[in-house]
């Protein structure tokens, strides 16, 4: 990780806050965030550098440990970075969203410092301020089990980490300037695979990947990009599923497979072909014009260039909907494997309890005063120069925000109002949630904090008799999930880690401009059980700055 991102394990850890736990090992890393110029499509452009990187340095860890990263921002604007599928239990102070915390400004540096506590599987971390995400900032976060816990494959011979997805070549800058204009930052123009991107042919184009024959590799990819569904695909080799955002799957074999964005899995690939080189391919799904880019695969003391003849892309249009479902629900829950405990992860049986709540989200596209804006149930959220999170624990929530504007049912009408967008969420519920989409293009949602049971994707629209087709045995427990095209999808999950939770659209230009809430989750014991107090080094911003600090939990 280079000598300016150091590593640190240990049996004993001195306990900088409540929010790191001690006697678990610790990992701390140094970043410097700078711009730099990068060219993933072959242009220059400025871009947004971890430690002279893109993409940033890789977090390799082991379920349990801690992980200290001093963030310095040396960027001209304020700066969050959000840990994407790590549910900071018990901590959304160090959840990097701008509703739950103030900005690292100019020059200045902020500490984070979490556990990724009972977790394994695959994640990212990527800028939450501005369109930042847009230029960079992002890398891979990688969770492995604990050696004493089984996992369900063989180790494999290496694991390569694959950040792919759609890019403009505007910097973030220009394309948050067209947002702030009220209009679409539009189409992108290409993908990138780890900050590169090739055509077929091309004979000055380096491996991203090493191959030795007879070994099996595990790609980790994850879908950073602002818009477009990806599909990939690899010359000559099939891949077998082994991972999901978090959850060992049933282990079932692909020749290609598509990957939403914010969405990440594992697959394992065996080298079992004609040693040569071999096109790894990324292309855009459900999209007017199609985008697709190539990086190579290189056996070891192989002989000879990739074929120009690439795999064909699944199909288009309704079929390839129909296609994308099917695949979907070919992702299925492996019972008897362990995950981040030593108890197979089948053993919480989710499908057995009772439904609390049932929210309906349907999400709009509208304007507010000639203003391009997106909603959730007529309300289109707008940041808050204070964070929601600090105005509720210093009891002031009712200078900054309205609670529940939004209703569990989506409201009559094309009116939306734009507003801080807080929902109440009691304390361990079992929620229901349904996304139901009636626009024209794909969407995809996360939850921070939490894993959601994904129990169904169906066309058309929800109704209560829909809970029959419910997977309520093997549906895989993750954080984001993809709607379609005047489709819905129905989410379960348990409110029960207290704290100011976004949801949002993972469609970069909507969520900026309001397809997204948060829930505030709140343990009325106050007590260090259920979450932990502010930490002590927690920057102050807006209204809270100058106000005496409310008594620790306890």
């Amino acid at each position: 990780m280079g000598s300016s991102s150091k590593m640190i394990s240990a049996v004993l850890f001195l306990c900088f806050s409540t929010c790191v736990i001690a006697g678990d090992p610790t990992l701390e890393f140094e970043w410097k965030v700078t711009y730099g110029t990068i060219a993933p499509l072959g242009v220059p452009q400025q871009g947004i550098l971890i430690n002279g990187q893109f993409p940033g340095p890789k977090i390799n860890c082991t379920s349990n440990n801690n992980i200290v990263v001093n963030v310095f921002n040396q960027l001209d604007e304020p700066f969050l970075l959000t840990w994407a599928g790590v549910q900071q239990r018990k901590n959304s102070w160090q959840d990097g969203t701008p509703g739950a915390m103030c900005p690292i400004l100019p020059g200045k540096n902020y500490t984070y410092r979490f556990q990724v506590k009972d977790q394994i599987g695959t994640y990212f971390y990527f800028p939450t301020t501005g369109l930042h995400r847009a230029s960079g900032g992002m890398g891979m976060i990688q969770i492995h089990s604990r050696n004493l816990i089984p996992i369900p494959f063989d180790k494999p011979a290496d694991e390569y980490p694959v950040l792919l997805g759609d890019w403009y070549n505007k910097g973030h800058k220009s394309l948050k300037n067209i947002l702030d204009s009220g209009r679409s930052i539009g189409r992108p123009d290409g993908i990138q695979i780890n900050g590169q991107s090739s055509k077929v042919g091309d004979a000055n184009a380096k491996p991203l990947f090493t191959f030795e024959a007879g070994k099996t590799y595990r790609f980790r990819v994850c879908n950073v990009g602002l818009r477009l569904s990806v599909n990939f695909r690899i010359q000559a080799h099939s891949m077998t599923v082994v991972e999901v955002e978090g959850s060992h799957t049933v282990q079932n074999v692909y020749d290609s497979l598509d990957l939403h964005v914010g969405q990440c899995m594992s697959v394992l690939v065996t080298a079992d072909q004609t040693p040569k080189d071999y096109y790894f391919v990324a292309s855009s799904r459900f999209a007017q014009h199609p985008l697709s880019t190539v990086a190579v695969i290189r056996y070891a003391n192989g002989n000879g260039p990739a074929s120009p003849e690439l795999p064909p892309p699944p199909p288009q249009n309704t079929m390839g909907i129909a296609w994308s479902i099917s695949q979907f629900r070919s992702f299925r829950w492996n019972l008897t494997a362990s995950a981040a405990r030593p108890n197979p992860q089948g053993s919480y049986k989710y499908g057995k309890i009772n439904i609390t709540r049932t929210i309906k989200l349907v999400n709009t596209r509208s304007s507010s005063n000639g203003k391009l804006r997106f909603g959730i149930n007529g309300v289109s959220h707008v940041d808050t120069e204070t964070p929601l999170k600090l105005a509720e624990y210093y009891g002031v929530a009712d200078k900054v925000f309205t609670y529940n504007l939004m209703k569990d049912e989506p409201q009559e009408g094309n009116k939306v109002e734009v507003a801080p967008n807080v929902v109440n969420g009691t304390y361990r519920n079992f929620v229901e949630i349904i996304f139901e989409n009636h626009e024209k293009t794909i969407q995809t949602w996360h939850l921070d904090g939490y894993s959601f049971f994904a129990v169904a994707i169906e066309p058309g629209r929800w109704s209560p008799e829909k809970r029959k087709n419910y997977n309520l045995l093997d549906a895989l427990s993750r954080n984001t999930i993809q709607v379609y095209p005047n489709t819905w999808a129905a989410v379960m999950t348990t409110l029960d880690n207290a704290g100011m939770w976004n949801l949002r659209s993972e469609m970069r230009e909507r969520a900026y401009l309001g397809q997204q809430f948060y829930f505030s989750v709140v343990s009325e014991a106050r007590s260090l059980r259920d979450e932990y107090s502010l930490p002590e080094t927690q920057e102050l911003c807006g209204i809270v700055k100058s106000l005496p600090k409310p008594a620790p939990y306890t």
